[in-house]
């Protein structure tokens, strides 16, 4: 899908980019790791934005946003995605992430609570142990040519240069080495209500989304059947399943 032309919000060092879609009241969307706003949300942004004014941003090094020099953390991108919604004078807003982006939802539930409406969590990591086995031993000797190919072609299409996609590659790669489980207590204190979604074959385990919807007090479980595509995939263009979560998804909000 065609996207409009974006906007720019400058956070401290970071010229942040930022797509508003939509009316009605304000729902941020947070891309996964080595994504875009078109590669995480480009098979459900316009159905979302029938309901929802959509505020998609792409994080540090990402898409159309500059790395800056400061290592990737999911707390620093929880600050920016704050520091946003600051600019653009909005004091409350449900924010939606997928993946990586879930994992900063969590953290701006966290560290910004006032900003909270109503989350949702679609594939969400917040232990090391919540992903499936084997799932980090790969890092140590990741390469360029172990990023999809669907997510390369989509970054150089919003950013033709290739060495910010190389640098793109090794901040995430050094983010999810790095990654520290997200403490117990700091969860439980989320008090906003929340949609907890996993793929029953998904990176992140069944178990895992099912403990996290335990520990957030307000918090709703959906299993769906699928693996780390439910809100798409431009390799298998069949839309059942980012329809159904769609439909799930506005249900919560509503």
């Amino acid at each position: 899908m065609q996207f409009a032309t974006g906007h720019y919000a400058q956070i401290g060092a970071l010229n942040l980019y930022y797509e508003i879609h939509g009316s009605g009241r304000p729902l941020v969307l947070l891309h996964g790791g080595g994504s875009t706003i078109g590669s995480t949300f480009g098979f459900i942004l316009s159905r979302l934005a029938e309901n929802h004014r959509l505020i998609a941003v792409e994080l540090q090094a990402h898409g159309r946003t500059k790395d800056i020099d400061r290592p990737l953390s999911f707390e620093q991108d929880a600050d920016d995605v704050a520091a946003l919604l600051a600019r653009l004078r909005i004091e409350k807003a449900d924010i939606m992430g997928f993946s990586n982006g879930a994992t900063t939802t969590l953290q701006i539930a966290i560290r910004h609570p006032g900003l909270v409406n109503k989350l949702v969590l679609v594939s969400t990591a917040y232990r090391r142990d919540g992903l499936q086995p084997g799932f980090f031993d790969g890092f140590a000797n990741a390469n360029l040519d172990m990023m999809p190919a669907q997510l390369q072609k989509a970054f150089l299409q919003v950013n033709p240069d290739r060495q910010a996609m190389q640098v793109m590659f090794e901040r995430d790669v050094a983010r999810m080495v790095g990654f520290k489980d997200i403490p117990d207590a700091a969860i439980q204190a989320i008090q906003a209500p929340a949609l907890v979604m996993n793929g029953d074959q998904d990176v992140t385990r069944t178990e895992h989304a099912l403990a996290l919807s335990r520990l957030i007090p307000h918090a709703r479980l959906a299993i769906l059947p699928g693996g780390h595509d439910l809100l798409g995939n431009a390799d298998h263009p069949d839309n059942r399943l980012p329809t159904l979560a769609v439909a799930m998804i506005d249900a919560f909000l509503e």
